[in-house]
């Protein structure tokens, strides 16, 4: 197994960062570098750029609008993506529904809704986890009535994220009640518009309106926008959850971060000393930073198998679960680096637009915003729980 970039990858790589470096907008890099809130506005922005390139659906095959890359030059083009700044892609629409619509959907619905998000003139959030029905998603109550060629559809869903941007839902809905658990669910394509949903903000510890619950009360959904076969919802929803999965472990997010981390403790003193020379806080980084070296090569390994034409298993849970407590603990350190300075909460600092006198340094505003936020990455995309006992089964057959 070579586990080395081929010459080609390489060329590849310096395609990419020829590219960032010319089309990045310089103000998304400094709000991403800073932590900073990105508006609607600065997504839709960098996805335009993106796919005047043909960069955007890296996932899509080519005929709709996609790449012919290999799995390791998508790997190569977020870790690059990453590195310079570039705002993370909304994977809702071209990430997630997108491959569903693909593979499941008829060829009415490539056509209206595929240009559509390669234009960004959609937005989709993810009508999945309900109170009572997150990492058991089967649990899920939310009812979808046949009345005629329309789905009367009521009930709850929570966590949604960016909700209150979104003009469409992709949803799981319960459409035979008497049918086991992963049976009798659907798959529906939802406008926001329509009369019956409400939206309601959940705002989160750091101050954040992120996520939303929505309620759906006699919602009239015509019967067109099923995707594939009423009660084979689950099926659509598995294929999509492993698109959801793809990248979690974040190697590109945690190499930006911790390079971030070396800058804040390369500014930040103690007794009279750059924090970076301290011998306690530097050997906390190494850590860190082997920590991510070894995350870094077990991805190489399994991008190298699947070039071979392998299929990761319990490799890929493992990457999830090293790669968010990774990304956790270097949110926990740029917290520690900044010390009562990082106690101060002022919500403007971190609004795209903030060009004041920052009340400490530039850097000070997110980390502790940040550091709350982050405890999600070890629930959401199957909890590291979860993922423990696919470990478990798969590796010790336990």
């Amino acid at each position: 197994m070579d586990i080395h970039f081929t010459p080609e990858e390489l060329a590849f790589r310096s395609e990419v960062r020829a590219f960032l470096g010319q089309n990045l907008p310089a103000d998304l890099a400094e709000n991403v570098r800073l932590g900073r809130r990105l508006a609607k506005e600065d997504h839709q922005r960098w996805q335009k750029i993106l796919n005047q390139k043909g960069w955007y659906a890296v996932n899509w095959p080519v005929e709709h609008g996609g790449t012919d890359w290999s799995v390791v030059q998508k790997h190569i083009f977020d870790e690059e993506c990453a590195a310079a700044g570039a705002p993370r892609l909304v994977a809702f629409g071209v990430n997630m529904v997108a491959p569903v619509i693909i593979k499941f959907g008829t060829q009415t619905q490539k056509d209206y809704y595929l240009p559509r998000i390669l234009r960004s003139e959609d937005w989709w959030c993810q009508g999945y986890s309900e109170p009572g029905a997150g990492s058991d998603l089967a649990s899920l109550k939310t009812r979808a009535e046949r009345d005629g060629d329309h789905y009367l559809v009521n009930g709850q869903k929570t966590w949604t994220t960016l909700g209150q941007h979104a003009n469409r839902i992709f949803c799981l809905v319960r459409t035979d009640p008497s049918a086991k658990k992963q049976e009798g669910i659907s798959f529906l394509l939802i406008d926001m518009d329509t009369p019956g949903i409400t939206v309601r903000p959940i705002i989160t510890l750091d101050g954040e309106h992120e996520v939303n619950e929505v309620f759906f009360d006699n919602v009239r959904v015509p019967v067109e926008n099923l995707v594939g076969e009423e009660n084979k919802g689950w099926t659509c929803a598995k294929y999509l959850l492993t698109h959801e999965r793809t990248g979690q472990a974040g190697i590109g997010q945690s190499k930006a971060a911790l390079s971030h981390l070396k800058q804040i403790a390369s500014a930040e003193t103690v007794a009279g000393q750059s924090l970076i020379d301290d011998p306690l806080f530097r050997a906390r980084i190494a850590e860190l930073e082997m920590r991510l070296l070894a995350v870094g090569m077990s991805t190489l390994r399994i991008l190298a198998a699947t070039r071979d034409g392998g299929v990761p298993g319990a490799e890929s849970s493992l990457l999830k679960i090293q790669g968010s407590e990774i990304r956790q603990a270097i949110t926990d350190l740029m917290r520690k680096a900044l010390g009562p300075n990082a106690l101060p909460f002022l919500e403007p600092e971190l609004e795209p637009d903030f060009h004041g006198e920052p009340l400490y340094q530039d850097y000070g505003a997110s980390p502790a915003s940040q550091y709350f936020n982050l405890r999600k990455l070890s629930i959401y995309g199957g909890s590291n729980e979860i993922q423990k006992n696919i470990i478990a089964k798969l590796v010790l057959e336990l």
